[in-house]
């Protein structure tokens, strides 16, 4: 399969933030099929990078002291020129930068910031590293969903900071959706979640990983330590379950289903 199409505002990597990268290694390696390097200690701090059939899928990065009290969990980055000018952008438009932009040496420039909804988004200004290397089939992304307390605040922010052309998806009171572009083209979704999402919980990003069989991979997911958050359940967009590593990090698995018609 080539490599995924990167554009600029759209998704082009992951990585997760974990109390222990041993024991994220050999959960995700098991669930997906990952294989791991890890980059210098000097340079990069560590950071691991994980691969799908030798292919760059995602990162790992072992959270340091100062970081002991934040939640292990997975971050979606979006594409930019420039990060320092996305930054500058988000702060300009309601958000907030939580992580300056910074150099990662021979790689590109990153920076987190803090979306007018609250949830925070990276920032990715690619040089050798492009992006994920592969996406949209089983052990890789397939779909990165923003659950926002304040969804009007959030469409616009990421049309005002990223340059989205959005698509609504969606506009009745049980469901409200936008996406990132139209139809098959589109690359990622805002959707309000000001009804479900449990008191003191942010708006925040979710991953969604494709799988062969959503109900194999959340019982795997239990046996490697994992927890099962929401079974799996049928959508129009496939069979859906939430899971949580061993760590606690918040992840979707995601099994395409036959068409109408097809199958």
């Amino acid at each position: 399969m080539p490599s995924p199409e990167l554009t600029n505002g759209a998704p082009c990597w992951i990585d997760l933030r974990t109390s222990d990268s041993d024991k994220a290694k050999s959960f995700y390696g098991e669930l997906f099929g990952w294989t791991f390097t890890t980059g210098d200690q000097d340079k990069y701090g560590g950071y691991i990078t994980a691969s799908k059939d030798g292919k760059a899928v995602a990162g790992i990065m072992q959270k340091d002291d100062s970081q002991a009290s934040m939640t292990d969990m997975w971050s979606t980055y979006l594409r930019s020129d420039d990060a320092a000018a996305t930054a500058a952008a988000a702060a300009a438009h309601g958000g907030q930068v939580y992580m300056e932009p910074m150099d990662v040496p021979e790689q590109g420039h990153m920076a987190i910031v803090g979306d007018a909804s609250g949830a925070a988004i990276g920032v990715w200004q690619p040089r050798e590293h492009k992006g994920y290397e592969v996406a949209a089939e089983p052990g890789a992304p397939v779909w990165h969903e923003l659950h926002a307390r304040d969804y009007d605040k959030a469409v616009k922010f990421y049309e005002d900071v990223f340059g989205w052309d959005t698509d609504v998806m969606s506009d009745t009171p049980e469901f409200r959706y936008t996406t990132l572009g139209a139809g098959e083209a589109a690359k990622a979704g805002i959707m309000d979640a000001s009804g479900f999402l449990p008191a003191g919980v942010p708006s925040n990003w979710v991953i969604y990983f494709g799988v062969e069989d959503a109900y194999a991979t959340a019982a795997k997911a239990v046996e490697l330590g994992g927890t099962v958050l929401q079974t799996p359940e049928d959508t129009p967009h496939g069979r859906n379950a939430t899971l949580a590593d061993p760590q606690g990090a918040i992840f979707i698995i995601n099994q395409a289903l036959p068409r109408e018609g097809e199958g």
